[in-house]
């Protein structure tokens, strides 16, 4: 019996620790987003996309807006968005999104957790190319006619639509565009009436490299370590 609530109590500080990351992440995509933009989600785009990311991740209502007005206040923290590009072990790629107040610290960090993992910092460019940036939109698939959003999507920069699940397993629809198309995309779905349950961009791996099960691991792990870094936003990698 005490086996079983040790693990359930890792289980929800494990939810808990994953919950407060999440939250940490979307704070700063509003901070980033009212500094470049302003507080008003109406004729601010990349506040209003922060706002849906945060109701996909069930962050509270007061606390989004808590954040938009500590961001719109003269002592919030400069974050700047610095994107690191690095190697895992076993030859796979991996960039490293950051928003951090501190870049000398980050990097180093970044460094350190490559180091320990088998892998190496790289320079700017040195493995994008291995990469495709695309916008990504989820949305509820409840009420849309998906073949007709389809079609009606194509002249807005779509260049890809299909079924997939959320995290508790519910069915969804995910919308490609290529990155420089996501403010189009993102105008045409407001345009009728359909708010994403969440929108960002990602960076896809165009060849994506295969490895044996362990190695993979040794990968999995380095890629988990990075994720648990404050600064760290998401990590992306080629790894099948």
């Amino acid at each position: 019996m005490g086996r079983i609530f040790e693990t359930r109590k890792h289980t929800m500080f494990a939810r808990w620790d994953r919950m407060a990351k999440q939250f940490a992440k979307i704070g700063k995509e509003i901070t980033i987003a009212v500094k470049a933009g302003g507080p008003n989600p109406e004729s601010n785009p990349a506040l209003r996309r922060a706002i849906q990311n945060a109701r996909a991740v069930n962050m509270p209502k007061d606390k989004v807006e808590s954040a938009i007005k500590k961001a719109s206040g003269q002592d919030a923290t400069d974050y700047h968005e610095v994107v690191y590009e690095g190697y895992a072990p076993h030859g796979v790629a991996v960039l490293v999104e950051t928003a951090t107040d501190n870049p000398a610290r980050t990097v180093s960090s970044v460094r350190t957790h490559l180091n320990k993992g088998g892998g190496n910092l790289g320079t700017s460019g040195s493995v994008a190319y291995l990469f495709q940036r695309v916008g990504v939109f989820r949305l509820d698939p409840k009420g849309i006619d998906a073949g007709a959003l389809e079609l009606d999507l194509i002249d807005h920069g779509l260049e890809e639509m299909g079924e997939t699940t959320g995290e508790k397993g519910e069915p969804q629809l995910l919308v490609r565009c290529a990155f420089a198309d996501f403010g189009h995309l993102q105008k045409a779905l407001e345009d009728r009436g359909i708010t994403p349950l969440s929108s960002e961009s990602e960076y896809l791996p165009l060849s994506p490299l295969e490895l044996p099960e362990k190695q993979a691991h040794d990968v999995l792990r380095l890629v988990d370590l990075l994720e648990q870094d404050d600064d760290v936003q998401r990590v992306f990698h080629n790894l099948a």
